[in-house]
């Protein structure tokens, strides 16, 4: 079995597919048109997110068995098109959700204790302390708005701060020791943080809007270190600005590009200046998922999947 490699990763993804007897290619420095050229050759290719996987990809592909996602998401797959054309999706949400909770708990941590703006304005010679005294996260309700491997992952770094935790799903059943799944109604009068842990779909693709924002009966801080477009950036600077929002940790952006390596290259739209300049925002480059030991976890869940869903011949 042929598997062409369009991003790299770590090492023990390609080795181990090796000793296991799977023939590997490397496409790291292949533009699109000249991986398109060749992509008809390959029973399987292993991504994260440089190449979009349209239409035009899976049809020059035509012995393609598998797209292996070495992360969670699979937003730059076209989903239905694959499912026709009997190409399996294989991707790790299990491999980084480790990462992505402590994360989000780092970020909900510095927002709450002001450690960020205090450490800006100590470099600057301000000794402020009575302008950043903190809240405790004890004795606030935490909502978490999708309770899959990141949900769940954050919901257990939650353990031991004293805080109630819900989360909200569309599937049912999925509450566990670590949070109590509620209404959509519930969640709303209940929840005063609230931490974005979705797949991008049509269904969360800028979910959180003015409408929704104000639906809560809290002021509540927001993290997101799930995607970026699931976020009118032009509403939250607006809820940040009322205090509807108190602080947001994003460590996504509406802005980014879909391969997730950099911004926009053209003029920043007048919300994103009006959120980089907020003293009560948190920045970060989508490295939620992206530890050491997640790099390396992330490729043995691939190999072991692939392993085990397309096995060759003894």
């Amino acid at each position: 079995m042929k598997i062409l490699h369009i991003d790299q990763n770590h090492p023990a993804l390609w080795s181990e597919l090796a000793i296991l007897g799977y023939d590997n290619t490397e496409a790291y420095t292949l533009n699109r048109q000249q991986i398109l050229s060749v992509i008809g050759d390959y029973h399987g290719v292993v991504i994260r997110s440089r190449i979009l996987i349209d239409g035009e990809f899976l049809d020059a592909a035509t012995q393609l068995k598998f797209i292996a996602r070495v992360g969670a998401g699979l937003d730059a797959i076209d989903i239905d098109y694959a499912a026709q054309k009997r190409v399996q999706l294989i991707s790790a949400p299990e491999g980084n959700s480790t990462a992505v909770g402590e994360h989000a708990l780092g970020l909900l941590l510095n927002l709450m204790n002001n450690i960020n703006r205090a450490d800006r304005q100590l470099r600057q010679g301000s000794w402020q302390r009575e302008a950043n005294r903190g809240v405790e996260l004890a004795g606030h309700t935490v909502g978490i708005i999708g309770y899959g491997h990141m949900g769940k992952a954050f919901a257990k770094t939650l353990r031991g701060f004293d805080c109630p935790v819900i989360c909200y799903d569309i599937a049912p059943g999925v509450g566990d020791e670590n949070a109590r799944q509620v209404s959509l109604q519930e969640f709303f009068a209940q929840a005063q943080v609230v931490s974005l842990h979705t797949p991008l779909t049509p269904l969360t693709e800028f979910m959180i809007n003015t409408d929704f924002i104000h639906r809560f009966d809290h002021d509540f801080y927001l993290i997101n270190t799930a995607r970026g477009r699931s976020v009118v950036t032009a509403d939250l600077v607006q809820a940040l600005s009322q205090g509807k929002v108190l602080g947001a940790g994003l460590d996504v952006l509406e802005y980014e590009h879909s391969s997730f390596e950099n911004l926009m290259t053209q003029e920043p739209p007048e919300a994103l200046k009006a959120l980089l300049g907020m003293d009560n925002v948190i920045l970060s480059p989508h490295i939620a998922g992206w530890t050491r030991q997640s790099k390396e976890k992330l490729a043995r869940v691939i190999v072991a999947k692939i392993q085990h869903q397309f096995p060759l011949a003894q």
